[in-house]
């Protein structure tokens, strides 16, 4: 498996590297469709935004599911001074604060800044210590000599432009990773590192193995669309939640019994857990509070099937997470083994 998993690191890597708020995800698609149909696949986009492809196999079809969009936040404004107001996405203002961004315009290429407190300087600000809020007293802080609204207009920024916030992706030599977006970009990078495994060791499937990599996530409706109609079963492989009152580590794969949108299906949860225990794979069982899914969407959206929920233990999400990588590899072993598990 070390081919494998020396794939999956490597595109997790890459994915990360593009970015991809919800809303600005056509990059980080082309890529993700580009690495299928090196392998031979033939993925398709959808309209709404997102690929679907089908690795092989017959009958009683599974989906499997990741998002390949992240929070983000969008222009909202040019101040007079030249700042930029900010219309957020999800983003979290109590650790987003002077993290480096880049704002991609629509037409006029993308531009460095940075994401600051309004009159950051605390030799200057009376109130440094104040409660951050993206509405009232934060801007981005563009890194050219804009002294003006027009100044910036000029440069082809306007509002509606993305904000895009650096990821600072890094590996450990403790096998640590830290980054923003391993929700879900780490479950993207298992779900082609199994693409690749399909493509290369052409295993029997004993079932039609679709994946779908939605863009839509982050705002709820990424899955309400896009799954093939005569699909029985569906998995969102997401991110496995790692704090107080969880079970879940970052080196484990967690799978959710229960989260904010109800409980998941209990033959396709016990079936997950007894194929992670015959095969080995480290893994916990939990209960997400404050959670949900593209396969929860799914069936908001009407479709009928069965539905689960994996993924890799993450440690402050929506902030600068931390995974391991032996998580993700967990991940991948429990797919496997969930697919080479012969249909009961």
């Amino acid at each position: 498996m070390k081919q494998i998993h020396d794939y999956i690191r490597s595109q997790l890597a890459a994915v990360i590297a593009i970015d991809s708020p919800s809303g600005c995800t056509n990059e980080v698609q082309q890529y993700i469709a580009g690495q299928l149909t090196d392998m031979g696949f033939a993925p398709q986009q959808l309209a709404k935004g997102g690929i679907r492809v089908t690795l092989g196999g017959e009958g009683n079809p599974l989906t499997l599911t990741a998002h390949a969009d992240t929070l983000g936040a969008f222009v909202r404004c040019i101040k007079p001074n030249g700042r930029l107001a900010i219309s957020n996405m999800n983003l979290n203002s109590f650790n987003v604060e002077a993290e480096n961004v880049r704002v991609i315009t629509r037409f006029n290429g993308v531009y460095e800044g940075t994401l600051q407190m309004v009159n950051a300087s605390v030799h200057v600000n009376p109130e440094p210590r104040q409660e951050r809020d993206m509405d009232k007293n934060m801007e981005i802080v563009l890194d050219q000599d804009v002294r003006t609204k027009e100044d910036v207009q000029a440069l082809g920024i306007r509002p509606g432009d993305v904000i895009a916030a650096e990821p600072r992706f890094r590996i450990t030599d403790t096998g640590y990773v830290k980054s923003r977006f391993l929700d879900d970009k780490a479950s993207v990078s298992v779900l082609l590192g199994l693409a690749k495994w399909v493509s290369e060791t052409k295993p029997v499937l004993n079932r039609r193995l679709d994946l779908l990599f939605t863009v839509f996530e982050e705002i709820g409706h990424g899955g309400a669309c896009g799954i093939a109609p005569d699909t029985v079963e569906l998995i969102a492989v997401d991110m496995g939640c790692v704090g107080d009152t969880l079970e879940c580590t970052e080196r484990q794969v967690s799978i959710c019994a229960k989260d904010a949108s109800g409980p998941y299906n209990r033959q396709v949860t016990d079936r997950l857990i007894q194929c992670a225990e015959k095969a080995g794979v480290d893994y916990a069982v939990d209960i997400y509070h404050r959670y949900s899914s593209d396969a929860s969407a799914a069936l908001r959206a009407g479709y009928d099937v069965r539905h689960g929920l994996i993924g890799p233990g993450v440690y402050a999400s929506h902030g600068y997470e931390r995974t391991h990588l032996d998580g993700i590899y967990n991940t991948f072993a429990l797919l496997r083994a969930y697919l080479e598990e012969s249909e009961a």
